[in-house]
């Protein structure tokens, strides 16, 4: 595992093959940062599935409303949904969507990200200026890789616990 120099913003999300640790960027995106710590200490993100992989480009998981039900059909609803929460404005910055970096998920508005977000497999700059960085992976990135592709996967892998370092 990754040296953790700011455990108040590092994310640890243990997955079926082991721990991906995540470091927030709280001066490029404050508000993304601050609602990934707030829905991880609320628990909300343990069990949620990553509802939309695509190889070679990323994973999606975040749907803290429909994400983390058994049932297949609201496995199917997944990715429509977030919090109770307000969205967030957009907080585009110029860092590019590389390999391991977190993007906020939205729809069309661009001010309408909330709990959803995405790991990038590989260097994305067709995303640039168009959604929110606000993490990069540490360590664990292997264990990314392994995650079940689809849209949605037949057998979606989940995050089975998502936590903030300094609670740890």
């Amino acid at each position: 595992m990754a040296e953790i120099k700011d455990p108040e913003n590092t994310i640890i999300v243990e997955l079926k093959d082991g721990a991906v640790v995540i470091e927030l960027l709280p001066a490029v995106a404050p508000q993304h940062t601050a609602r990934m710590k707030e829905l991880a200490r609320a628990g909300a993100y343990d069990n949620v599935a990553f509802h939309r992989v695509i190889d070679g480009f990323m994973a999606q998981t975040g749907d803290v409303a429909n994400g983390n039900m058994e049932q297949d059909f609201n496995i199917r609803r997944a990715g429509t949904g977030g919090s109770d929460l307000p969205d967030l404005p957009a907080e585009f910055s110029k860092l590019p969507h590389d390999r391991g970096t977190i993007g906020a998920a939205r729809s069309s508005n661009p001010n309408s990200a909330n709990s959803q977000f995405f790991i990038n497999f590989s260097d994305n700059s067709f995303l640039n200026g168009q959604y929110t960085v606000y993490g990069r992976v540490l360590s664990g990135m292997e264990f990314v890789d392994k995650i079940a592709r689809g849209e949605p996967p037949a057998a979606p892998d989940r995050m089975i616990s998502v936590k903030v370092a300094a609670d740890v």
